[in-house]
């Protein structure tokens, strides 16, 4: 643990009202519960194909929700997450 503690706690450089929302699976619990409910409903599919396209609807419908939604974050939230070119703590790419 103690040598895992800067990447544990890594979430604590961001404001205090984001961190309950970036270190929380909740979204992805309700989605996996979401894709769940709707693929017990139909039941036996006939192909992989119609799962793929049934769970990438799911897919497209939650990234809408999550566009416009409060409920977890928005997008001006995660403008504050975006860290300037210069900060030390950002992997360049180069």
């Amino acid at each position: 643990m103690d040598e895992a503690e800067f990447d544990v706690l890594a979430y604590m450089v961001y404001p205090k009202d984001l961190r309950t929302k970036l270190h929380s699976t909740n979204p992805l619990e309700r989605l996996n519960g979401e894709i769940k409910r709707r693929t017990n409903v139909v039941g036996i599919f006939p192909c992989e194909a119609a799962i793929t396209r049934l769970v990438g609807a799911l897919l497209l419908e939650q990234h809408d929700e999550w566009a416009v939604s409060r409920r977890y974050m928005t997008m001006e939230s995660l403008a504050v997450l975006c860290k300037p070119a210069d900060d030390p703590l950002v992997i360049s790419a180069e």
